[in-house]
C-alpha cells in the first residue's frame, strides 16, 4: 500500500494511499490504530473530503478508511466503465486490499446503490451496512429524476451520456457553490469556502465528471438489476438507515431489501449532507450501531 503525499486538502491523523485494484487506481485515506474497521463511501457532489469532520470522531476507537470512488477525487479517471456495478466490485477488491477483514460499510447519497451491491454480492466483506440519505434503483431512485412530480433536473442531466463533461467544464465551482450546496446544505457554516475549493479542485480536474456521469447513468441503465439482486440476495447483515431532510426515504428503501431488522435514525434539522452538516450526531449513531469491540 504505497503512502502518498496528498494532492489536495488533508486533515491531521490520516494517511493517504493509492491502491491498484480491479483495473483502476483508488485513492483512500486511513486513520485510527485499532478497533472495528469502517469504510466510508461518499456521495455527490463529494469526495472523501465529505468525511473530514467525521473521521477523527470515529478514529479514536475504530480503524477508519474513506475512499474516492473511481472517477472521483484523486482516484483514477481513466477508462470507460464508471457504473455502480463496477464501483461495487472495486469496493470488494479494496476491502481485500486493506487486509482489515470484513468492514462496517457506510455509503451516502448516490453511492447507496454501490454499497448495497457490494454488500449483497459479497456478504463476507461486510459486518454491517449504513445507508445515509439514499435510495436504490427500483425502490424510488427513479422518482428523483421525475421533474413533473417533485424530482430534480440534475439527475437526468448528470445521467445524460456526455452532457456533464460537455457543459460543466469550466463551470464546476458555479454549479457546486451557487447551486448544489446552497440547495442541499441546510446548516450554516458546515461547508466553507475552503471546502468548496477542495471539491471544485477534484471536479475541475481532467475527466472530473467521469465518476458522476457513470453513477447517474446507472440509474437509467439498471433495467431492474438492483431489484432482482435484492430479491435474490436480501441483505443479511445489520442495517442502519440514517435520514436527514428526506426522512423516511432511506429507511423505507432499505426495509424492502433487508432480510432482518433495519435500525432507523433521523438526524433532525439538517439537509442532505448529513456527514458534513452533523458529524457529531452521525458519529454517535454509527458508534452506537457498530460498537467498538
Amino acid at each position: 500500500m504505497p503512502v502518498i503525499t496528498p494532492v489536495g486538502a488533508t486533515i491531521p491523523g490520516v494517511t493517504h494511499y493509492l491502491a491498484e485494484v480491479n483495473g483502476t487506481r483508488l485513492h483512500y485515506v486511513a486513520a485510527g490504530a485499532s478497533g472495528p474497521p469502517i469504510l466510508l463511501v461518499h456521495g455527490w457532489p463529494e469526495t472523501w473530503w465529505a468525511f473530514r469532520e467525521l473521521i477523527p470522531l470515529l478514529a479514536a476507537d475504530h480503524r477508519v478508511f474513506a475512499v474516492d470512488l473511481r472517477g472521483f477525487g484523486d482516484s483514477s479517471h481513466d477508462g470507460e466503465d464508471f457504473s455502480a456495478a463496477t464501483s461495487a466490485e472495486d469496493l470488494h477488491h479494496l476491502i481485500a486490499h486493506l487486509g482489515a477483514g470484513p468492514v462496517h460499510l457506510v455509503g451516502q447519497d448516490i453511492s447507496g446503490g454501490v454499497v448495497f451491491r457490494a454488500a449483497a454480492e459479497h456478504p463476507g466483506d461486510v459486518l454491517s451496512l449504513t445507508a445515509i440519505e439514499t435510495t436504490l434503483s427500483g425502490y424510488g431512485l427513479e422518482m428523483i429524476a421525475d421533474v413533473n412530480h417533485g424530482g430534480s433536473w440534475h439527475v437526468g442531466f448528470l445521467g445524460a451520456p456526455g452532457i456533464p463533461q460537455l457543459l460543466l467544464s469550466g463551470n464546476e465551482r458555479r454549479l457546486l457553490a451557487d447551486w448544489a450546496y446552497p440547495l442541499m446544505n441546510k446548516t450554516e457554516g458546515a461547508v466553507t469556502e475552503a471546502d468548496l475549493d477542495e471539491f471544485t479542485r477534484s471536479y475541475a480536474g481532467p475527466d472530473g465528471w467521469a465518476g458522476t456521469a457513470g453513477l447517474y447513468q446507472s440509474i437509467f441503465t439498471d433495467g431492474g438489476g438492483t431489484k432482482a439482486l435484492a430479491e435474490a440476495h436480501p441483505l443479511a447483515v445489520p442495517v442502519l438507515a440514517v435520514d436527514g431532510v428526506n426522512v423516511p426515504f432511506t429507511a423505507q428503501t432499505f426495509r424492502q431489501v433487508t432480510a432482518g431488522e433495519v435500525t432507523a435514525v433521523h438526524i433532525e434539522g439538517v439537509g442532505h449532507f448529513v456527514a458534513q452538516e452533523a458529524p457529531e450526531a452521525l458519529a454517535a449513531a454509527l458508534v452506537k450501531f457498530v460498537g467498538s469491540d
